[in-house]
C-alpha cells in the first residue's frame, strides 16, 4: 500500500460486475482489488441503481467493502439509472472532475481526481473509450488537451488509465504513447493481454504515466477468480514516487 515512496494503481473493466459465469457479484471484484493491494482503483462499466444488476450502487458497494471512498462519473443516465466510470481510493482527494467525451456512438466519459500521496500531488484520469476508431481518436485528443491533462504550466505527475478499446498498433494508442509512458513496457517484461479474461489475446486496458514517474513493475493477474469475475482482466502498476 501507499508508503510515500510507491503506490499501486489498478485499472479494471468490471462488466457491470457480471462474470463470465453470468453471476452478478461485486464482492468478487472487491476481493480481486483487495488481493492486489491497490491504492488507487480505476473501474469502468460500473452500474449504479440499474435494474439489470439489482438496483445496487456498485461503486459505493465496492468502495465500502474495501474501506475506501468512491468517486463516480456517469457516462450514461436513464432516469435514476446510471452507468459509467469510478475512481476508488483511501488517499486524500481533491479537484474532482467528471464529464462526457465527444461520441458519435455510445456516449463515453472520463473522471479526473487529484490525489495526494504524502506531499506529492497526482493527477489521475480514468476513462472508457468508444468502439469506433474515429470516436477513440477524438476522445483521446480531448483527454490529452488542456481541458483534461495538465497544461505545461503546471507539470503535475499524471496517470491516464482505463479501457481504451485500443490495441498498441492503433492510432489512438500511438497518440497517447507520444505524450506518456505505457506502464506495461516500463519494466522490460513482455506486456500481457487483458481481454477476453478467459483466453486473453489483446491489450485493450492500459495505464500510462507521465515521464517523471518511474514504474517499478506491471502485472495482469490471471487466475480462476479473475477469469470469472469480468470479461476483462485487471491491470496493476506499481509506481515509484521517490524524487
Amino acid at each position: 500500500m501507499a508508503n510515500g515512496r510507491s503506490i499501486r494503481v489498478l485499472t479494471y473493466n468490471v462488466h457491470s460486475c457480471v462474470g463470465t459465469d453470468r453471476k452478478i457479484d461485486p464482492g468478487r471484484i472487491a476481493a480481486i482489488i483487495a488481493e492486489a493491494r491497490a491504492d488507487i482503483v480505476a473501474l469502468q462499466e460500473i452500474d449504479v441503481r440499474r435494474r439489470r444488476t439489482g438496483g445496487v450502487d456498485q461503486a459505493s458497494l465496492i468502495a465500502s467493502l474495501l474501506k475506501m471512498e468512491a468517486h463516480f462519473n456517469p457516462a450514461m443516465t436513464i432516469a435514476e439509472e446510471q452507468y459509467g466510470d469510478a475512481l476508488i481510493t483511501d488517499l486524500p482527494t481533491r479537484a474532482i472532475k467528471g464529464g462526457p467525451l465527444p461520441s458519435l456512438g455510445e456516449q463515453r466519459g472520463a473522471l479526473s481526481v487529484e490525489i495526494m500521496v504524502g506531499n506529492r500531488k497526482l493527477h489521475v484520469i480514468n476513462t472508457h473509450l468508444g468502439l469506433r476508431g474515429r470516436d477513440r481518436i477524438q476522445q483521446m485528443t480531448t483527454l490529452l488537451g488542456p481541458a483534461w491533462l495538465q497544461s505545461g504550466k503546471d507539470p503535475t505527475s499524471t496517470i491516464l488509465c482505463g479501457d481504451f478499446n485500443a490495441v498498441p498498433a492503433s492510432a489512438t494508442y500511438r497518440l497517447v504513447a507520444r505524450r506518456l509512458k505505457d506502464a506495461q513496457l516500463s519494466d522490460g517484461r513482455l506486456a500481457k493481454p487483458t481481454f477476453p479474461s478467459r483466453y486473453p489475446m489483446v491489450r485493450l486496458d492500459h495505464i500510462f504515466v507521465s515521464r517523471d514517474l518511474a514504474v517499478i513493475n506491471a502485472a495482469v493477474p490471471r487466475n480462476r477468480l479473475t477469469s470469472l469475475a469480468s470479461d476483462h482482466l485487471p491491470l496493476i502498476a506499481e509506481i515509484n514516487l521517490a524524487d
